[in-house]
Parts: C-alpha cells; sequence; structure tokens
C-alpha cells in the first residue's frame, strides 16, 4: 500500500495506485485536518489525484519528482505548509 497514515500524517509513497485512492478517501474523512506528506511520493494515479482535489489538504513536503511538484500539486490547488 502506498498511503499510510503516521499520527495524523498520511504519507504517500512511491507509486500510487488506483486501489490507494480509496484508502486517501478513508483517512482524509476520518480526521479532516490531516496533513499530507508527499515527499516520498514518485507517480500518482489520477483517482489518487481527485481525492487530493476533492479534500485539498496540506501538505507537509512536496515530491521530489519535478512533474509532480511543478504542474500536478499546483493545479490541485494543493498548499504546502506554511506557504
Amino acid at each position: 500500500m502506498s498511503v499510510r497514515l503516521d499520527g495524523d500524517l498520511v504519507r504517500l509513497e512511491g507509486h500510487c495506485h488506483l486501489e490507494d485512492a480509496e484508502a486517501l478517501v478513508s483517512l482524509l474523512q476520518a480526521e479532516p485536518g490531516r496533513r499530507v506528506d508527499f515527499s516520498a511520493c514518485r507517480q500518482l494515479h489520477a483517482a489518487v489525484a481527485q481525492a487530493l482535489l476533492a479534500f485539498a489538504p496540506e501538505c507537509v513536503a512536496l515530491p521530489e519528482d519535478a512533474f509532480l511538484r511543478e504542474r500536478l500539486v499546483p493545479a490541485l490547488g494543493l498548499r504546502a505548509q506554511g506557504t
């Protein structure tokens, strides 16, 4: 599983596939204030991106991947902590 809960932080790691979208939605619905750490994320399925678009959680760390960091994260309207 590429989506895991670490305290109140949701970590997206490696390649986040279609089946990870349901886990992400469940975690974000359970605690609306949960933040997301993208630092270890390498790829996002569109369903995971849609879940992020719907919940717009605060990001504590952006992905290293240039496309995700520079194109996808801003397009989803996500905000990084402290910005």
